[in-house]
């Protein structure tokens, strides 16, 4: 068994507001490029932060994505979404929504009415996962994967386990359906737990420790709010052991699509040429109207 060892470790840098509801930093596309977490083409993780009660929901208004899916994992609070295919929906602790967002497509995010008349403690992630050149133009559509419909390995007892969020852990799959091998758990430890993991050397993979604090391999320790990225091509198999009670960590570990990327804002495409037709597209509101 060959240990894959830890690369580059990073501590929460600057917050920004994306609208007025999501206070989040970026764990990929700065110190940590697009390409060598590839197809994790961004990550934005916004820590726990407290809201007051509010009669209107705070949220980011209607923008368009184009090229790449993206995934939101609510930890605390709750996050309410609608779009102009007409669809809508609501996650809350434990719950993923995962959008397509493929051809095109226009959406909102919003803290939840009631959620947001009550206030409270809101923590969340969202990870856009980059397409492969033949699934840019694929129709655009949702996954809600919810917290009691996951796939549940349970480590010791009922409260240490690992949702399988996409790919597969132990042989048992996930319920996400994804375009290229992916694999995406959220894993829950009590103090001294320890959760084993094994990814092909080549895969792409990193941790997020959203709650509590995880020692790597018996060696180093990881606090809340630290994100982790493996080495490549050295090993395949790493641990991590609880160091505190309700500790949660976020797992993601993915084949690299080794393709060609132009980004600008909103979209991400292959070509330059495609990213302007993107844009064109959008302006002649072939993504729709909300």
């Amino acid at each position: 068994m060959a240990i894959r060892n830890i690369e580059k470790i990073l501590h929460p840098g600057t917050f920004n507001w994306v609208g007025d509801a999501f206070y989040t930093t970026s764990f990929i596309g700065k110190s940590i490029s697009r390409r060598r977490m590839d197809p994790f083409f961004a990550l934005g993780y916004n820590a726990d932060i407290h809201f007051d009660a509010e009669e209107f929901p705070r949220g980011v208004g209607a923008h368009p994505h184009k090229g790449f899916e993206t995934v939101t994992l609510a930890y605390q609070g709750k996050i309410a979404h609608k779009d102009s295919r007409g669809n809508h929906g609501v996650i809350g602790e434990g719950d993923v929504q995962w959008m397509t967002a493929g051809s095109g497509i226009l959406h909102q995010e919003y803290h939840e009415e009631e959620w947001a008349k009550q206030g409270g403690t809101f923590q969340m992630v969202q990870i856009w996962m980059n397409l492969p050149a033949k699934d840019r133009e694929t129709a655009p559509h949702y996954q809600d994967l919810l917290f009691d419909k996951m796939t549940r390995i349970p480590l010791d007892g009922e409260t240490s386990f690992v949702n399988v969020i996409a790919g597969e852990y132990k042989g048992e799959k996930g319920i996400a359906t994804t375009y290229s091998p992916i694999n995406m758990y959220n894993v829950y430890l009590q103090n001294g737990i320890k959760a084993d993991f094994n990814f092909p050397n080549n895969y792409n993979t990193a941790i997020l420790v959203i709650a509590g604090s995880v020692k790597v391999n018996n060696t180093e320790i990881l606090k809340k709010d630290t994100f982790a990225m493996f080495e490549n091509n050295n090993g395949e198999d790493f641990s991590i052991t609880s160091t505190s009670d309700n500790t949660i960590v976020l797992v993601m570990s993915g084949e690299p699509l080794n393709e060609p990327i132009a980004h600008y804002g909103p979209f991400v495409m292959n070509t330059q040429e495609q990213l302007q037709q993107a844009f064109e597209d959008f302006k002649a509101g072939k993504f729709g109207m909300l």
